[in-house]
């Protein structure tokens, strides 16, 4: 990974995760409100994953850190879906404040997994962070993730996101993120 200044807060995310999820949402959604489902608006989820993760809106630097691999290239349920040529280097303002995104592939030294965990290790450690956002791929290495965060001073700064939630409490907050892929997917409370 290329040295980056990490933001006041920080989103981490398993890109393939985040497109497997939200291509099964939208295939499974679809049928149930009865429509075709637009693109996803890449936007409004990270917007959203801020604010369900406790981010006020205001002036916020937020960096989001995309981990991919060869296989995860694209995140095809979204828009805009190119991790390497769309989405790195490329920022946008939203309410929750300015969102910068970054993309980062494995090397066929690294896998995903551990390209993640290395990233939320340097997150835990970093000075700069005061808040951070992780999607990992839960049922890939979400105990990983669990380990690493109890021996952290400052785990109650994390914010977890998955589709199943921990059996056990955790040191960190923990939030579902099917309900800001729904909205990005556009789908309305009164549709379900």
């Amino acid at each position: 990974m290329e040295k980056i200044r990490f933001a006041p807060v920080v989103m981490l995310v398993d890109a393939a995760y985040l497109g497997r999820v939200g291509r099964d949402m939208a295939s499974h959604f679809g049928p149930v409100v009865g429509r075709e489902l637009p693109k996803a608006d890449l936007a409004v989820l990270l917007e959203c994953l801020a604010l369900d993760a406790g981010i006020q809106g205001g002036e916020n630097e937020i960096q989001v850190i995309f981990v991919y691999d060869a296989l995860s290239e694209r995140m095809d349920f979204c828009e805009p879906s190119g991790l390497a040529e769309e989405l790195h280097g490329v920022a946008f303002k939203g309410c929750s404040g300015e969102f910068s995104l970054y993309s980062f592939q494995t090397s066929g030294m690294a896998s995903r997994e551990d390209l993640f965990m290395e990233a939320l290790e340097l997150l835990g450690e970093s000075k700069e962070v005061s808040r951070m956002i992780a999607v990992p791929d839960e049922e890939a290495y979400g105990s990983r993730v669990d380990r690493m965060a109890d021996g952290w001073k400052k785990a109650d700064c994390l914010t977890v996101f998955g589709m199943n939630p921990p059996s056990a409490s955790r040191n960190y907050r923990f939030e579902m993120m099917g309900f800001a892929v729904l909205q990005s997917l556009g789908i309305r409370a009164d549709e379900l």
